[in-house]
């Protein structure tokens, strides 16, 4: 990596930030009625799973999604787990996800006790590849007089498919709904980073059965822990509030419960701050999608690809991220940068290659271990000095 080329990236990430200080990768910015609704929240005594907030926050985020119900959840990862199992993900089954995302996806598949398959991703938008995905279920797999879709190495069912929507950025996922369709596979999006992001005018979480999200601390919006499942389905829905408040029948005062459940409500305190940030989300995500266009022209004159959002997308830029020529230079700059007081990570080490999931199957990675050698995340917090100048 040349050095002066990453001075001058460093020097112009100080600039954007307007600070000689630490800059984190993607801090909270807490600027609107935060502070309100917490003190309302103790005030009220209804700090736990219990709560107004939590009612309120599902109504503004499925209305902010377009989703007809949310349902809110401790963490995007429970969100997940709990999605998998409303469309029927059970033990031994498998799920065709990504290599490339962080553990929790493939955690939530793990926790049904089914095994995840990993199919590749495409360079462009860094999720999954919808054309080999089409290309593994035709070669390897067969649909069983039950009209269910059968893995043919071990005659496994293929229950579901969870592609990912990575650093905020759409995969194509009108493509991959079409494929799922075509085999009787529920699709699941696992759009935890993609609050705010379009593709082709539609919310990203709203394409399959059941969408997720994640709010955790460094999210575009965080309610400190938590996540949220949307669907379009009321009886889902109904089903997803039931199994994360676990399972527990309405009564006056008797403790009955119906089967085994979760305790994976989001509790009121957590969903008052969640109502304070997503009043302000829109603002948010302009701000970062200034910086992010101020990235994209910078990184036009350098040898450095600036990963810009998709065609047809419009993406939240919850992370921004570059391309560099090879490991050795990544890792150059990583160096460099973390060194000087400026913080960037590579993407995750690619899932199948931790130990626990090294002996899934996999099919055609190519481009998933090109890009885990190259992608580099940058500083994409909501500059306080733009905000505060409106």
């Amino acid at each position: 990596m040349n050095n002066d080329l990453c001075t001058d990236i460093i020097h112009k990430i100080r600039s954007l930030f307007r600070t000689k200080e630490y800059i984190p990768l993607h801090a909270p910015i807490f600027s609107g009625n935060e502070k309100k609704y917490l003190n309302d929240c103790i005030d009220s005594g209804y700090v736990s799973s219990v709560g107004e907030y939590v009612n309120k926050f599902e109504r503004m985020f499925g209305s902010y999604v377009k989703s007809r119900f949310a349902v809110a959840a401790v963490n995007g990862t429970a969100a997940l787990q709990v999605a998998l199992r409303l469309v029927g993900v059970g033990q031994d089954d498998e799920v065709l996800t990504q290599p490339l995302s962080f553990i929790g996806t493939a955690n939530a598949i793990s926790y049904c006790g089914a095994k995840p398959v990993f199919i590749d991703v495409e360079k462009t938008t860094l999720g999954m590849d919808p054309q080999k995905l089409q290309e593994f279920l035709k070669k390897n797999t067969y649909m069983g007089d039950d009209g269910r879709c059968y893995n043919k190495k071990n005659n496994r069912p293929i229950t579901a498919c969870v592609p990912v929507h990575i650093f905020g950025h759409p995969c194509r996922i009108d493509m991959i709904q079409a494929v799922c369709n075509d085999y009787n596979i529920a699709l699941i999006e696992d759009a935890a980073e993609s609050i705010g992001s379009i593709y082709k005018q539609k919310h990203t979480g709203t394409f399959g059965i059941v969408g997720i999200f994640s709010f955790n601390g460094n999210k575009t919006i965080t309610t400190g822990g938590g996540g949220m499942i949307v669907t379009d389905d009321e009886n889902l829905a109904k089903r997803a509030k039931h199994i994360t408040t676990t399972a527990k029948l309405p009564h006056a005062w008797e403790y009955i419960h119906d089967e085994i459940g979760f305790n994976y409500r989001m509790p009121n305190i957590n969903a008052a701050l969640g109502c304070a940030q997503l009043e302000l989300l829109d603002k948010y995500l302009a701000n970062k999608r200034k910086l992010a266009l101020s990235y994209k022209d910078y990184f036009a004159d350098t040898p450095v690809e600036f990963v810009g959002e998709p065609p047809a997308c419009r993406s939240n830029y919850w992370l921004n991220a570059v391309i560099f020529k090879d490991r050795q230079e990544r890792d150059a700059f990583l160096k460099m940068t973390n060194e000087n007081g400026v913080m960037t990570r590579p993407c995750w080490r690619l899932l199948n290659k931790l130990a626990m999931y090294s002996r899934c199957e996999t099919f055609c990675l190519e481009a998933a271990p090109w890009l885990e050698d190259r992608i580099v995340n940058i500083p994409s917090s909501v500059r306080a000095a733009e905000w505060e100048a409106g």
